[in-house]
């Protein structure tokens, strides 16, 4: 009989048992439709590899065999035979199979008529299946756990991988490779670098996603930073309230001037009137302190940046730079460079927050300091009548303000102003504090300002513009009689350079040899007491604040204050006072900031001081003007060394109870008071001012007839070493040249005045004050008048 032709399908494999035995449908057919095994086999083929495939269908094949074995027992323990049964199965011949599926329709047949043999078959087909169920439920459960297993060590995930490649590779475990272990070995290799690929592929995404993100919160930051600081510039400059003078806006405006040498009780002498009605109009402390040493350019510094020399570091008319292996000379261009001057300066700060500014002649502002520039900058002119520095602030005011909209930027009011007069300084030095040329200077000064107000109320800017009037530091008188040679306190050839004066500040050539010289001078102060010594890092007093820069010498000689310390290249001391010689110059400063001599003034008035009239605050350092003045223009002050802000702490107000005491000049020094040559340098001087003949005498009775030139005049330009006497002076800055002496009116002092003389004086003062007065106003009519003219 031919076998059953094979059914379509997935059963049409050689392999599958429907292929060759009819009865193979009619087993599955018993079976539930859960328990099926094509149901099975698609369960496990949607989950199997080749590998799994193999070792299924040898699985299938033993089992066959078994069932067959099975079968053939059964028939040899008493069932009759077929005719088929007889028959040899075709394809056992084949060796394909043991035995033929085929029979097993044959053998229901001959046991179907109820014998014994029949039902034993049955039942013994039945616990076949029994079997045959546990043992696929037992094979898919291990399978299902080996899968699973497979999947957490990666192998699945490599069987996904290769088919999304494109196809199985040879030699992996998912392919028909090799059973053996060095094969297993090698897919695992495989496997285990197809995983490292992946997390360094995984690595490197998430180093650039760190690399972006850190680039992305880098920008992020400076954007921010940017625009914080863009709020700050523009917080920086807060809206400023206008006033109006009738004719025009004016934002908060500030002029500042500075009368160089004005020392503070030249407001007793009676001889400034406006100075002392500008008092009783605004407010102010009987004296302001300079900062130490008290002279020009490291105070007008300090004036304008809150910081102490030691910090802006202008520690002196002249200094020696180690470190530019320069030398800061204040009359040589060379100091108009930024790199001498730190801190920030009161027209950059007020540039750099949109303030308008114009500096006349000030020491520094020549110097580009941070490369900003005011707005309008007058150099300095020593030779400038005072009566054109009043015209100037006043075409200032004059100009056009934001109330004008068509007004170019660049001829713009500004609203600080700030302006240098030099004349009292140079006629103190020239002539000395007590003398009577210092008393016309001292009230010609008075006059420019008087008219510096009266200008201001005749544009109805009397309470709308802030007018604050400062010195940078008082003066002394010199005498012959106080001056050291500085060769008998040392051996020069030891020093390679010398700062300052008339404070000496020495730089020894050889380091070791700072402190046997700083011993050997501190003994010879116990002989003389002339002046003290010092050393930079240790023993400088620290009310000083001169010891925390580097451009200040390792050592210094700072001379007690009307003292003087000279080469003998500049003045020999013994010859002048063996031929009666008056030294020159005859007023001096830079001497201890706090002594009353070097005193300075400060007052204001204006709408930033809303103060009671006449008020008085305590005396302050200079270092507090700059906040002042940044309070009065509504600016941000740059970090500096001042505290006190606007408004003042008023303490009172002036009376003659709280008035300042007049200072004494210091005394001639005993020991050489008593020789003949002192005594001739000093013959003339009067019992109530013992030390002001020196200066004032000039009647040729106080000069020996066989000394006609006795009169040696050194200037500080002339008196310090780093001149070159064979080099022409340089053009000076801030400060005048020394000049013949010229021709001016001598008037004697009140003080030696006697009653009818005295009276005499305040009638002619009284008559020459009206003819200025008169001649002014002529001046000033015919300007008005020419101006009218020319607006017509």
């Amino acid at each position: 009989m031919a076998p059953p032709a094979p059914s379509s399908g997935r059963d049409a494999s050689l392999l599958s048992p429907s292929h060759y035995d009819d009865d193979a449908s009619s087993l599955h057919s018993e079976r539930s439709d859960q328990e099926t095994d094509s149901e099975d086999d698609e369960v496990l083929l949607g989950a199997r590899t080749s590998a799994d495939i193999r070792a299924h269908d040898r699985n299938v094949l033993l089992e066959e065999e078994e069932r067959d074995k099975l079968l053939e027992d059964s028939r040899r323990r008493g069932r009759r035979g077929s005719a088929l049964a007889a028959m040899r199965n075709p394809l056992k011949g084949l060796g394909l199979f043991s035995k033929s599926y085929a029979e097993l329709p044959m053998v229901e047949a001959e046991s179907g008529s109820g014998s014994g043999a029949g039902k034993e078959m049955l039942e013994v087909r039945n616990s076949e299946k029994d079997v045959k169920r546990k043992r696929r439920r037992e094979r898919r459960r291990e399978k299902k756990r080996r899968l699973l297993g497979e999947a957490e060590r990666g192998e699945d995930g490599q069987l996904m991988y290769e088919m999304e490649e494109g196809g199985l590779k040879e030699g992996s475990i998912t392919g028909a490779s090799s059973e053996t272990e060095g094969s297993d070995e090698i897919d695992r290799r495989g496997l285990r670098g197809l995983h490292d690929d992946k997390v360094k592929r995984r690595r490197s995404w998430r180093r650039w996603c760190f690399i972006h993100l850190l680039i992305a919160v880098g920008f992020s930051i400076l954007v921010l930073g940017a625009w914080k600081l863009s709020l700050h510039r523009k917080s920086a400059i807060p809206v400023q309230a206008m006033l109006s003078n009738g004719s025009a806006l004016f934002a908060p405006t500030t002029v500042l001037i500075s009368l160089d040498g004005f020392r503070a009780d030249f407001l007793k002498w009676g001889i400034t009137p406006r100075l002392n009605a500008f008092i009783e109009e605004g407010v102010s402390p009987i004296y302001m302190n300079p900062s130490f040493p008290s002279v020009t350019f490291p105070n007008h510094y300090t004036l304008v940046t809150g910081l102490y020399p030691e910090s802006h570091g202008v520690v002196g008319n002249t200094f020696w730079d180690a470190d530019l292996k320069e030398e800061f000379f204040y009359t040589n261009p060379n100091a108009m460079q930024p790199k001498w001057w730190g801190g920030e300066p009161l027209w950059v700060t007020a540039e750099n927050q949109g303030i308008r500014t114009a500096i006349h002649m000030w020491p520094g502002s020549e110097a580009h300091i941070m490369e900003v520039e005011p707005a309008f900058l007058d150099k300095y002119n020593g030779q400038e009548p005072l009566s054109n520095k009043v015209s100037r602030i006043l075409e200032l005011l004059d100009k056009p303000g934001l109330e004008n909209q068509l007004a170019e930027v660049v001829s713009m009011r500004p609203q600080l102003i700030a302006a240098y007069v030099p004349n009292v300084d140079s006629d103190g030095h020239r002539y000395g504090p007590n003398s009577t040329e210092i008393r016309v200077t001292i009230n010609d000064v008075d006059t420019m300002l008087d008219h510096l107000f009266q200008g201001l109320e005749a544009r109805n800017l009397t309470d709308i513009v802030n007018v604050v009037v400062v010195s940078d530091h008082g003066m002394a008188t010199t005498d012959i009689s106080r001056l050291i040679q500085l060769e008998d306190l040392i051996d020069t050839s030891l020093i390679e350079h010398t700062d300052g004066w008339p404070l000496y500040g020495l730089r020894p050539k050889n380091p070791a040899d700072l402190h046997p010289l700083y011993d050997t001078l501190l003994k010879k102060t116990a002989s003389n007491p002339g002046f003290d010594v010092y050393l930079r890092d240790k023993t400088m007093p620290e009310r000083y604040h001169f010891s925390k820069n580097e451009r200040i010498a390792p050592l210094w000689i700072v001379p007690k204050t009307g003292w003087a310390i000279v080469t003998k290249e500049e003045f020999n001391v013994a010859e002048g006072l063996e031929h009666g010689l008056i030294y020159s110059p005859r007023g001096l400063h830079g001497y201890d900031h706090e002594h009353p001599l070097m005193r300075a003034i400060f007052v204001a008035r204006g709408p930033a001081f809303p103060h009671a009239p006449n008020s008085r605050v305590e005396p302050f350092q200079n270092i507090e003007v700059y906040n002042i003045i940044c309070d009065s223009l509504h600016i941000v002050p740059k970090p500096n060394n001042g505290t006190i802000r606007l408004p003042f702490n008023v303490v009172g107000v002036h009376t003659p109870d709280t008035a300042l005491e007049e200072p004494n000049d210091p005394e001639p020094s005993p020991s050489q008071a008593a020789s003949p040559a002192s005594d001739v340098a000093t013959s003339a001087t009067s019992p109530s001012t013992p030390s002001s003949s020196a200066q004032d005498s000039s009647s040729p009775s106080t000069i020996p007839e066989s000394a006609p030139d006795a009169v040696i005049s050194i200037s500080p330009i002339e008196a310090s070493s780093a001149a070159d006497p064979e080099e022409l002076s340089p053009a000076l800055v801030g400060v005048d040249p020394p000049e013949p002496e010229p021709t001016r009116p001598v008037v004697s002092d009140e003080s030696e005045m006697t009653p009818e003389e005295k009276s005499f004086w305040e009638w002619f003062k009284s008559r020459l004050d009206k003819v200025k007065g008169w001649f002014g106003e002529l001046v000033k009519g015919e300007e008005d008048a020419e101006k009218q003219g020319k607006s017509v």
